[in-house]
């Protein structure tokens, strides 16, 4: 695990949110912005997988503002983590790489309620790497002006996922 790499990207990211008309957070929030909150990094929270193919069909998620949107469950990757072997559903969205929305156990208390989301590439061998650590919030935590897809229920885990963004409280 790149710690040094991880630190850089959170800088960015905060470096973002504080000063991009992009961001999600509004004029007001952003002169009082003082970072987003992480989990300590945790190299115990990466996973190098195999991919197993999800069946490719077509599912609608609810998304935060009462809509639907469409995506392929394309691929299955399971590993264990704090003794218990999970499985996370990976969607695609017809952009590259897969889509993953999670709920965990640290959801509601450590990190945003309604779960967070990894963006992930291939490896090109029949792999991907998860790493936790890069776990970020939608942008509705931050602002009700965003349309954010929900964790289904294949990817809730009981297991807290004590990595990546924690919850952010305006």
């Amino acid at each position: 695990m790149d710690i040094d790499g991880l630190l850089e990207h959170r800088k960015a990211k905060d470096e973002f949110f504080a000063t991009s008309h992009h961001a999600p957070l509004d004029h007001h929030k952003q002169q009082n912005f003082n970072g987003l909150a992480y989990f300590d990094p945790n190299p115990e929270m990466v996973f190098n997988l195999p991919v197993d193919p999800a069946g490719g069909e077509d599912i609608k998620i609810h998304t935060s503002d009462g809509q639907e949107r469409t995506y392929r469950r394309d691929a299955l990757v399971s590993f264990k983590v704090g003794g218990e072997t999970v499985t996370l559903t990976m969607y695609t969205t017809g952009q590259p790489g897969f889509f993953i929305p999670f709920r965990d156990g640290t959801s509601g208390k450590a990190s945003y309620g309604a779960g967070r989301y990894l963006d992930i590439e291939a490896n090109g061998d029949g792999t991907v790497t998860l790493d936790f650590n890069l776990a970020y919030n939608p942008y509705c935590a931050y602002s009700d002006s965003y349309s954010c897809p929900m964790p289904p229920h294949e990817n809730w885990l009981t297991i807290p996922i004590e990595a990546g963004e924690k919850d952010w409280l305006a």
